[in-house]
């Protein structure tokens, strides 16, 4: 008797009852708390991409009259010629992610390298409707219209994906430069002359520059590949 007496104390105690009583809502708010601390948390250590400025990047790589800029820079409008003869311009890529790069058909060094690593990408990318690719050849003189094509047909351009782009040679000199931040001047003697390096330039859907990637280096392509994805679900 005297050990039932003390149970039914214990259950009839003011803190045990009020737990009984609201154990479903207590139950909710300690999860809810959980979780809430956990997102803290992720959100505190989630790694972040830089967004890049002229003054940031290797000044071989940046039109002289930009390179002072250290905030606020985002990609210039354009209008070029892709392989279907189709006029492409920044609106072809607004809201989208994209990746840039700058090549020329006839280049037997590093291009095709990159050009592998594109298409890749290009596959890999494929159910992401939000990301698209942009390739500048440096040689517009050489690179024209029908030339892009056969090349976009040897090594599997989607054309609804990938534009491969030629068009008047300052205004590609200007955009790799002043732009993408992303191509070495050539000859100084010969004006708009360009020396396109092996860069992949990752752009966000509000044309900021956000990450430079070795368009050689398989393991450069799955370090771009992490980054689409951080870029899109922060969006």
């Amino acid at each position: 008797m005297i050990g039932l007496h003390h149970t039914d104390c214990f259950r009839n105690f003011a803190p045990v009852k009020f737990i009984r009583q609201y154990r479903i809502f207590i139950g909710v708010m300690l999860v809810f708390s959980a979780v809430t601390l956990w997102l803290f948390y992720s959100a505190l250590n989630r790694r972040a991409l830089p967004v890049y400025n002229p003054a940031m990047v290797n000044p071989e790589l940046v039109d002289s009259t930009v390179q002072h800029v250290g905030r606020y820079h985002t990609v210039g409008d354009f209008a070029f010629v892709n392989q279907n003869g189709r006029r492409v311009t920044q609106e072809d890529y607004n809201g989208k992610i994209y990746v840039a790069d700058f090549f020329f058909t006839t280049c037997g060094s590093i291009c095709p390298k990159m050009t592998a690593l594109m298409k890749q990408l290009q596959e890999r990318t494929n159910a992401m409707e939000d990301v698209k690719l942009l390739s500048h050849t440096v040689m517009p003189e050489v690179d024209d219209v029908p030339r892009l094509r056969r090349y976009a047909d040897s090594v599997g351009v989607d054309d609804a994906r990938w534009n491969l782009v030629t068009g008047d040679k300052k205004e590609i000199y200007a955009l790799a430069r002043k732009s993408y931040l992303a191509v070495k001047q050539g000859r100084p003697e010969e004006l708009y002359d360009m020396v396109h390096t092996e860069n992949f330039v990752l752009v966000d859907k509000k044309r900021r520059v956000r990450g430079f990637y070795d368009g050689t280096d398989p393991e450069e392509l799955e370090r771009l590949l992490d980054d689409i994805e951080l870029l899109r679900t922060d969006d």
